[in-house]
């Protein structure tokens, strides 16, 4: 039996590919490509089709089934494809049913709405494991409205993962060989709000790092900045198995232009948590996401971002160019040409990578515990990419201290 899962987009839809490939084999899938499809750009679902077609190309007769936020979002897109056999939702590709046979011979389309999902699919427990640094779903799905996103629309309304559930997956991938566990979601720091007492995620990070001491390392994926909580910032002052590593959800640096992206956080509101963070955890290294030329922006607001990753010291820059999405209110606005986006994310890139090395340059010399990632490949506690001896184990801690950097990566060795 073979089953080819292409997976696009974030660490979640990752995951989500896992998940597909178990529940595909255990239903006696064969010859099947599955294409599971991220929508947070417009060539995010470019790449998808393409891969549809190359797909076809590189396995002739094979069974072709396009899932992901793509296919939930634009479902005829994909159904109109001559080489796609079915079209299944976001919410459907996580239930067993959905890659029976019976179901192969169905409805061309299994699209549901989303938007009435509940609750959230443990893996299955034969899901195969991403090592050495295993991502662990604790929620899916936004209840906010960034008038950029559609994402919402691809993936439902927040829900969370019950903690029992959490650590029970934490304690599998460690038993698999994880050596670091990522908590991920489309929006992790609203997990809890849908559960009795509203739990803060500070609270289910304590808990796994009490429940199961054998984890060697904790990390978070991507964050939004106004909903850090208490004791989430206790934990990072205090719980040394919790990376140093914050990704924030930033997406410009200047308030104005939050305000029509429909954030919840202002300019101030960033430099304060970054100070606040920095304050109980020194080493501490922040990510952020940020997208260039949204609609209206002049070139004061572009320089307010630029400025934004310097002043807080942004190690880890991802820069978006805009990218209009079909029903969002932001499509609808003034928008700009597409050269003045080009150059205005080449300009945050340009300033990330200076703030990068900015980075690197400090951690020279520094000797520090890296977990390898094989191929002489590691990463520091704080996220930053190090290179090793290329025999060094795959999943091994080792001591490393690096004599230099190429702008991308401390070298090790």
């Amino acid at each position: 039996m073979s089953v080819d899962v292409v997976s696009f987009g974030c660490r979640l839809n990752a995951l989500d590919g896992e998940t597909v490939r178990a529940l595909a084999l255990a239903h006696g899938a064969e010859n099947l490509t599955v294409v599971n499809s991220c929508a947070v750009t417009a060539e995010a679902t470019r790449q998808a089709r393409a891969a549809v077609r190359r797909a076809a190309r590189e396995r002739p007769g094979a069974e072709i089934v396009v899932t992901g936020c793509a296919a939930q979002i634009e479902p005829e897109t994909f159904a109109a494809m001559p080489e796609v056999s079915r079209v299944i939702g976001a919410a459907a590709k996580t239930e067993g049913r959905s890659w029976s046979r019976a179901a192969s011979r169905g409805a061309r389309v299994l699209v549901d709405d989303v938007l009435s999902a509940r609750g959230v699919a443990a893996p299955p427990p034969q899901a195969g494991v991403l090592l050495p640094r295993a991502f662990v779903q604790v929620q899916t799905g936004c209840d906010h409205r960034c008038t950029f996103c559609v994402i919402p629309f691809g993936r439902g309304a927040a829900r969370s993962t019950p903690p029992e559930t959490v650590v029970a997956e934490v304690r599998r991938v460690v038993e698999r060989g994880a050596a670091e566990a990522v908590l991920t979601g489309v929006d992790i720091t609203s997990w809890g709000d849908d559960f009795p007492g509203a739990p803060k995620l500070g609270s289910l990070v304590r808990k796994i790092l009490r429940e199961v001491p054998e984890l060697k390392r904790l990390r978070l994926s991507s964050l939004d900045a106004v909903e850090i909580d208490a004791e989430l910032m206790r934990a990072m002052a205090e719980e040394e198995r919790l990376a140093p590593h914050l990704h924030l959800s930033l997406q410009s640096g200047d308030d104005m232009i939050l305000k029509r992206m429909k954030r919840r956080h202002s300019r101030a509101d960033a430099l304060r948590l970054v100070d606040d963070v920095r304050r109980v955890r020194p080493a501490v290294a922040f990510g952020a996401d940020m997208i260039a030329g949204f609609p209206t922006e002049t070139d004061a607001m572009a320089e307010n971002s630029r400025l934004l990753l310097e002043e807080c010291g942004i190690a880890f820059a991802h820069v978006f160019p805009y990218s209009p999405r079909p029903g969002t209110p932001a499509a609808r606005m003034p928008q700009l040409p597409g050269d003045v986006v080009k150059a205005r994310a080449a300009a945050l890139r340009a300033t990330g990578e200076a703030l990068l090395g900015r980075h690197l340059d400090a951690r020279v010399g520094r000797r520090m515990s890296v977990l390898s990632e094989g191929s002489g490949v590691a990463r520091a506690a704080d996220f930053s990419t190090v290179r090793i001896a290329a025999d060094t184990p795959k999943g091994a801690f080792v001591e490393a201290t690096p004599t230099a950097h190429d702008g991308r990566a401390l070298i090790a060795a």
